[in-house]
């Protein structure tokens, strides 16, 4: 079973660790199959926000782990732990993989693991991370970077993000979706979204495309276009361009292949569907063009991704293995969850989207 441990020390934030627990602990009731086996490891006895924690072992078990999980700090101003930072230095060595939620990445720069890396980390502390570390290529704009072996994550709701991507490296897109409907949030936020957005969040619910998402995802089979969607909403084409912009941050024509293409990943994954049918299933028409979009979006042709899926499926390869992806997210090595670039069209959306 894979391994995932949390490092846990004096003066962490509460929040990223439950968010990490929630979705590396038990597992929703309906999945089923080999899970994560996760633990605390730090000293005897931590204070977390008002909590106080008994850890399951020490930071050495970091090292035996096949993720290691590196919430966030309350303070930055002050060099984290030595102790904490040599234990993930050596579990980056042992082989594991490492990710840092919000602030957390200041961990992972003092141990040299973000050197020559792109990263990230909450928005208010990206110039102060720069800044104490010129050897990293800090990207404020984004809600996590997945650079193989090694991931940073923005801050708050973003660590959900960047633990639900991993859910998704690790066991694909319907397992991930899944966890996400029991944790009651978007089943995918690509990392390549915006981290701080100024336009509002819609919080009506008679929000003009409130209605109309949910009743897209019911017809992603159907050959809908802009114009479709507009009549839908009882607006002009261009009316409803303006709202996507403000809601997703992107076009309704590239939101819309989006969920195609996530649609199509499901279907390889859980079903023997040909690429035809699957073509079909998504609205694509043909597979000639399924493949084009789904090669352009996730870097690997259909069938190369669900191979790759079921190799991963069969193998169960330790999470830690690095399998390839790069900084920008693409996913030369046919990751089946390559989705950490943004929109299609390598666009960015904002820090919030419905259904994204």
């Amino acid at each position: 079973m894979s391994t995932v441990a949390l490092a846990v020390t004096e003066g962490m934030r509460q929040f990223e660790l439950s968010v990490a627990y929630e979705v590396f602990g038990p597992p929703p009731s309906a999945v089923t199959g080999p899970w994560y086996d996760v633990s605390l490891c730090g000293p005897s006895t931590v204070r977390i926000g008002r909590f106080r924690l008994e850890p399951d072992g020490g930071f050495d078990r970091l090292a035996r782990a096949g993720t290691v999980i590196v919430p966030a700090l309350a303070e930055t101003d002050e060099a984290p732990p030595a102790e904490l930072v040599d234990a993930v230095r050596a579990a980056h060595e042992a082989g594991a993989r490492v990710a840092s939620l919000c602030t957390g990445a200041f961990v992972l720069a003092a141990a040299g693991l973000l050197d020559g890396r792109r990263a990230t980390t909450h928005w208010a502390h990206t110039e102060e991370l720069a800044a104490r570390h010129p050897r990293v290529e800090v990207d404020p704009d984004v809600l996590y970077v997945d650079d193989g072996r090694v991931l940073t994550s923005a801050g708050k709701a973003a660590a959900m993000d960047l633990c639900l991507h991993l859910v998704r490296l690790d066991h694909g897109s319907a397992v991930a979706n899944t966890v996400a409907r029991s944790l009651v949030v978007p089943p995918h936020r690509a990392g390549g979204q915006a981290q701080f957005v100024t336009t509002p969040v819609p919080a009506r619910d008679d929000h003009p495309l409130g209605d109309l998402l949910p009743w897209v995802m019911e017809r992603l089979d159907q050959p809908l276009t802009v114009d479709d969607l507009a009549r839908r909403a009882r607006m002009s084409s261009r009316n409803l361009g303006r709202h996507f912009r403000s809601v997703t941050g992107t076009t309704p024509l590239q939101w819309l292949l989006t969920q195609r293409i996530r649609h199509a990943q499901e279907l390889l994954e859980s079903t023997d569907e040909s690429v035809e049918g699957i073509a079909a299933a998504t609205g694509m028409g043909t597979a000639t063009t399924l493949r084009r979009h789904f090669n352009r979006t996730v870097g690997v042709p259909p069938d190369a991704y669900r191979r790759t899926f079921r190799a991963r499926a069969r193998t169960r390869i330790r999470p830690g293995e690095d399998d390839g992806g790069t900084s920008d997210g693409s996913n030369p090595a046919g990751n089946p969850a390559g989705t950490s670039a943004g929109t299609p069209d390598g666009g960015t959306a904002p820090k919030w989207s419905p259904m994204a």
